[in-house]
């Protein structure tokens, strides 16, 4: 295993999704969630502090909250992508107003292209994700072996 460039990694027919949007796209994602929730009820949700606790609230969804966006939150979410927690995220970011923590923002989608989890930026590509085949059967996605990258590093560094 070592030696193969990828490694495959089990989405299974429960994703694991995360909930994120910025200020001025929350309510379009809390309505989204409020008529896809017989959906999404079969999966496992997360999201950032406010937004997490806005759809809870509006669908009655069970949703793990993290930390606001500003505060760590996208960091928290990126994390849980690394460790194989999260599959599948729904990020509405907001692309006309700046927002106070934009490197963190590009971190987060870095890291969910870096592990090749499904991420949908606005409502058409979250509708076609959720309403996708894959929503309802386990996916394979390939991920770099990471652990043979580091290897070759190290070899050539001593």
């Amino acid at each position: 295993m070592l030696q193969d460039d990828y490694v495959t990694f089990e989405i299974g027919k429960a994703k694991h999704i995360a909930l994120v949007a910025h200020d001025g796209k929350k309510k379009e994602l809390v309505e989204w969630c409020d008529k896809n929730k017989e959906i999404l009820k079969g999966h496992f949700l997360c999201g950032t502090g406010t937004t997490s606790r806005l759809i809870a609230e509006k669908t009655g969804l069970p949703v793990k909250g993290y930390n606001s966006g500003p505060l760590g939150g996208d960091q928290q979410i990126g994390a849980k992508i690394v460790e194989g927690n999260i599959d599948f995220m729904i990020f509405l970011w907001d692309p006309l107003e700046a927002q106070p923590h934009d490197p963190d923002v590009k971190a987060l989608l870095r890291i969910a292209v870096v592990y090749d989890i499904p991420i949908a930026n606005n409502l058409a590509t979250a509708d076609f994700m959720l309403h996708s085949k894959y929503m309802n059967e386990p996916y394979n996605r390939k991920v770099e072996n990471f652990n043979k990258t580091v290897q070759e590093r190290v070899e050539k560094l001593k």
